[in-house]
């Protein structure tokens, strides 16, 4: 019999985990793993990180995810590929799917079907060993983001990205910025590892206010703190709602997208699921916190580029845990540009 281990093995090391980890929810991947038999176990009742895990045999599940997440459904994707029996997992709505695309390249066997009520249904059976593929991976668009926002911000500039992933369920940010009014040139479009790619092409242009809400939500929930810093200069009032899931990411992305914001004079309005902008503002430099959030830290960074004055980001070595190079990106693209 394999018994829960006493508290002081499975948790030896919660200090060195970033304490913004440490908040987000991980019962809704606890919970359907150990439905599938895993011997998992996380601090706070099973609700948060970090979490220790006993190898053990996997039984097939039938389960209904509660939110439309990419990182959910994949953990539970990969967790069926080895157990024994056929899984069904079921979003309430469509999630970035570049675990599907990614099982297609690898010749992985599955079924994806409507189930009714925007639901989406994925089968999937342990079909014992797997082929690997070289993999080549597409630039990610949640940090070509920052640039693109840059390019349409600051007068006077053109700013060329390549080979950037152009995935349906990743470009809600293309989609809202044509809804603003914005003219984005894709070009060079190409597949790589089943990942439609290409290169954009983007100039300082007027923006548009637009309400962004419902089922293209969960294609652009990352790219939002940047969207709210494009908002600030769009002439109207631009609402974002269905968007609760914000308040689960590294930080209550709302709040603080809210309190840093209005340091810099955004017209912004917290709301349960979003928030309001109203603009066009002049922003004003200022010192502002990331709170441990490397989104927002962009976020601000971009800000501060059109802010009259200085802008300081406090803690913003946090940038690090998904664009390291970042800063030195961005460095060099001012330099270039003389801003």
């Amino acid at each position: 019999m394999i018994r829960r281990p006493p508290r002081s093995t499975l948790f030896p090391y919660t200090t060195l985990f970033r304490s913004s980890l440490r908040s987000r929810p991980m019962d809704r991947i606890i919970e359907p793993l150990r439905l599938m038999g895993a011997d998992i176990y996380g601090r706070s009742n099973n609700s948060r990180a970090p979490i220790a895990i006993i190898g053990q045999s996997l039984k097939p599940i039938s389960y209904l995810t509660p939110v439309a997440s990419a990182q959910v459904k994949t953990a539970l994707l990969f967790a069926a590929m080895y157990a024994e029996g056929k899984s069904e997992i079921t979003e309430n709505r469509q999630s970035r799917d570049h675990t599907e695309r990614f099982f297609e390249y690898l010749s992985i066997d599955f079924q994806r079907t409507e189930a009714g009520g925007g639901k989406v249904k994925i089968s999937l059976s342990n079909q014992g060993n797997y082929k690997a593929r070289d993999i080549i991976v597409a630039g990610d668009i949640s940090s070509a983001a920052y640039f693109i926002a840059a390019g349409l911000l600051v007068k006077g500039s053109e700013i060329t990205i390549v080979d950037v992933g152009l995935n349906p369920t990743r470009i809600g940010i293309l989609e809202v910025l044509q809804n603003m009014g914005t003219e984005i040139e894709v070009l060079e479009q190409k597949v790589l590892a089943n990942e439609p790619v290409g290169t954009l092409f983007i100039k300082s242009q007027a923006l548009a206010a637009t309400e962004i809400g419902g089922a293209i939500i969960p294609r652009l929930i990352d790219e939002l703190p940047i969207i709210a810093v494009l908002a600030t200069q769009a002439e109207g009032r631009t609402i974002v709602k269905d968007a609760a899931e914000l308040r689960v990411k590294e930080t209550d992305r709302i709040t603080y997208l809210v309190s840093e914001l209005r340091k810099m004079g955004a017209k912004i309005e917290g709301q349960a699921d979003g928030f309001i902008i109203d603009g066009p503002t002049s922003l004003r430099g200022a010192v502002v916190d990331s709170h441990g959030d490397h989104r927002l830290a962009m976020s601000l960074a971009i800000a501060g580029l059109i802010a009259k004055g200085e802008t300081i980001i406090q803690n913003a070595e946090c940038i690090s845990i998904s664009y390291p190079q970042f800063e030195a990106t961005l460095k060099r693209i001012i330099e270039q540009a003389q801003i």
